[in-house]
């Protein structure tokens, strides 16, 4: 039977199950402590503390001159080789879509172009005192669905201050909404962190990281006040509050035409962040995978920008520890009084929550009079009114999307997407697991090879049940790192087929009559259900598209680990124990993934040989569907840095030929695919299974 239409990968897995809600507990062994994201959780922080020793080592062994400036270049070039910096340069193309008069100040509407056709939203504060050339001061907002709007009083003050602002609008805020939908005058997706979740999760299959497109359109905003007369090209300085700090503190490391820079709000480090208790990782541009991993911390945007000066702004009340932003400033003053330059860094505290500055303003705005100005004073902040906001407007609607605006980030993200990478002329079938293989290791990270030596698992005392016998079953998976699962044997001797079984929170009600368990351990199958890493609890959701997954997935990937690589390890760990068992019979050593498991079943598939056929049950069939789609949902659990550099889940499908049994197929949104749309992915690929979701889950044949 055909499924139903809005049939999704969540969906899937909790349809598995949808029978078997009222099962009795397993009462033979407690489960480990907490569920199974909280011991991940542990574990990834674990990994993080000891990644952040390893560097805290290398920066304190700094000594002398060459060796922070050795450092700044190593820092370089890691930065550029993990995001992938965009290259365009030239003239930037602009419009001036409005000016007035204001006091104190001449305001002009703008749009420029930081790629082709990929415009960024922007006002621009010129003094109305002299005729310049003008210090000037390149603004970002955090995460507000205003955009640049919201900083619009401290840009009018900075203006009176004798400073040219630009103040541009952050992608997926302001004007800039990328998903935005005039039939509810907002966002699809949802606020500016969920926007910008979605824009990672279309990036990170192709390769660098979502930050390089925030980071182009602040350099070529430098490069707009660089063209012009009226600006100082050798004062132009950089300031950013929250999310804008991010991109400013970026900015700053990048590019060395920033002279002075304030970041507010954002400055930490991951020791604080990260630890228990701690607000977690930042929002996707602001996590970068593998950072960790290869020796970085935040502080290494400040050290990279020494020894130009430099200003940490906190609040003690901010949601980001203080601890960690003074530990952040004392280890970055270090490195600039090594370079001889202790009195260009700075750190301004101020009272109250994330963003409150407005006591500190004054402060912010004395650091740019001395280091672009070569004066001092901090003026007194003024209350400033913004009244009507459309007068601030650089398009007719308000909204990029809706004023024909040219390109969105994502056809941007779509049109720099990598082609699928060329087979080797005569490659044999063979010769393609192997290259396949190489690439899973590479790309999703796996640290267990196929055939290890089994885990020491534990096994509970056996219950008989009605046909079979269940046990639950645990292993470590890495020290301190518990994975359980379920086991039900077959009660008829000698070596029966054996089925590991993948899907979200599966031993909720394996065991209820008539369920999982019992239907298949009837038609002679052995089954190991097994918990998936990570599984139960939630998280802060930054869009009801993103999911539950979307700050764990940043958590794995800065310490270099993915969700797909972690499960998939687990699957190969099980699958060695498994093989060690009496009563399993080798030649049917079968694996079955629902939802967000099906891909890890294919990976699995791939690189174990031993494994003897894969279903993938309610699966996507493809990264690239990230790319083109303008949506897709839940994409964290199951998304893979740069895997469209090396191959894509149709390429594991072929390579595993007749062993692969594909079951309600969906798209990157959860609609199931038809016949024919199955056949244009993987043609000449196996006719699907397709079943109804309220349909129990049969096993194949046991002969």
């Amino acid at each position: 039977m055909i499924a139903m239409k809005g049939y999704s990968r969540r969906s899937a897995a909790a349809a598995a199950f949808a029978l078997l809600l009222a099962a009795p507990p397993l009462s033979a062994q407690a489960p480990a402590q907490g569920n199974a994201r909280d011991r991940l959780i542990e574990h990834l922080t674990s990994l993080a503390r000891v990644q952040a020793a390893k560097r805290a080592a290398t920066v304190a062994a700094i000594a002398t001159a060459e060796d922070a400036r050795l450092r700044q270049v190593r820092v370089r070039a890691l930065l550029d080789e993990m995001i992938r910096l965009e290259r365009v340069t030239g003239p930037v193309a602009f419009e001036v879509t409005g000016r007035s008069e204001e006091e104190g100040y001449r305001l002009e509407n703008l749009w420029y172009e930081s790629l082709p056709g990929y415009r960024v939203t922007a006002n621009l504060y010129v003094p109305s005192e002299g005729k310049g050339p003008f210090p000037a001061i390149i603004t970002q907002p955090g995460h507000g669905i205003d955009g640049r709007l919201g900083g619009h009083g401290f840009a009018v003050n900075l203006a009176r201050a004798g400073f040219m602002v630009l103040a541009i609008d952050i992608v997926g805020e302001g004007e800039r909404i990328q998903h935005y939908d005039p039939e509810i005058g907002a966002s699809k997706v949802g606020r500016p962190t969920g926007e910008h979740s979605m824009a990672f999760g279309q990036a990170l299959p192709t390769g660098g990281h979502v930050s390089r497109f925030f980071i182009q359109d602040a350099i070529r905003g430098v490069d707009l006040l660089m063209a012009r007369a009226d600006v100082d090209d050798q004062r132009i300085g950089a300031f950013g509050c929250s999310g804008g700090g991010t991109i400013t503190a970026y900015l700053a490391a990048i590019d060395p035409r920033i002279k002075a820079t304030a970041t507010a709000c954002y400055v930490n480090d991951f020791d604080h962040l990260l630890a228990p208790g701690g607000p977690g990782p930042q929002d996707a541009e602001q996590s970068i995978p593998f950072f960790l991993e290869r020796g970085l911390d935040l502080p290494d945007w400040i050290e990279a920008a020494a020894p130009r000066p430099y200003a940490v702004v906190s609040t003690t009340g901010d949601m980001f520890p203080i601890a960690g932003a003074r530990a952040a400033y004392a280890e970055a003053r270090r490195f600039y009084e090594i370079l001889g330059a202790g009195d260009r860094i700075t750190m301004i505290e101020g009272p109250g929550g994330h963003g409150n500055l407005a006591p500190i303003a004054p402060k912010i705005i004395g650091f740019f009079n001395r280091w672009l100005k070569d004066t001092s004073g901090e003026p007194a902040l003024q209350s400033i009114v913004t009244g009507d906001p459309t007068r601030l407007w650089a398009t007719p609607t308000g909204q990029l999307v809706t004023s024909g605006g040219g390109e969105t980030l994502r056809t941007v993200i779509a049109r720099e997407a990598p082609q699928p990478p060329e087979v080797p002329q005569g490659e044999t079938a063979q010769a393609r697991l192997e290259r396949l293989r190489i690439a899973i290791r590479d790309i999703a990270r796996t640290q267990v090879a196929p055939g290890a030596p089994a885990p020491a698992v534990t096994e509970a005392q056996a219950e008989s049940r009605d046909g079979y016998a269940l046990s639950r079953i645990g292993f470590d998976a890495a020290p301190g790192l518990r994975v359980e699962g379920l086991y039900a044997r077959a009660a008829t001797r000698g070596r029966r087929p054996t089925m590991l079984f993948l899907a979200n929170q599966p031993q909720t009600a394996l065991s209820a009559p008539n369920g999982l368990f019992e239907r298949w351990t009837q038609a002679g199958w052995n089954v190991l259900a097994l918990e998936p890493r990570g599984a139960g609890g939630t998280e802060e959701a930054k869009s009801p598209l993103t999911g539950d997954w979307t700050l764990l997935s940043l958590r794995a990937l800065l310490v270099g680990r993915t969700p797909i690589g972690m499960r998939t390890d687990d699957a190969l760990a099980a699958l060695s124990w498994l093989a060690t068992r009496a009563e399993v019979d080798p030649s049917r050593l079968e694996i079955y993934g629902v939802g967000a498991l099906a891909p890890v079943a294919l990976h699995v598939g791939v690189l174990d040989p031993r494994v003897t056929a894969v279903t993938s049950d309610g699966g996507i069939l493809r990264y690239r569907d990230f790319v083109a789609r303008p949506l897709s949902r839940d994409m964290a659990e199951v998304n893979l840095p740069a895997v469209l550099t090396r191959y894509d889940l149709p390429d594991l499908i072929a390579a595993l030929g007749p062993k692969v049994r594909l079951v309600n197929p969906v798209n990157s949104v959860g609609e199931p695919l038809r016949p024919d749309d199955i056949a244009a992915i993987l043609p000449g690929a196996p006719r699907p299974i397709l079943r109804s979701p309220r349909d129990p889950i049969l096993p194949p044949p046991s002969r």
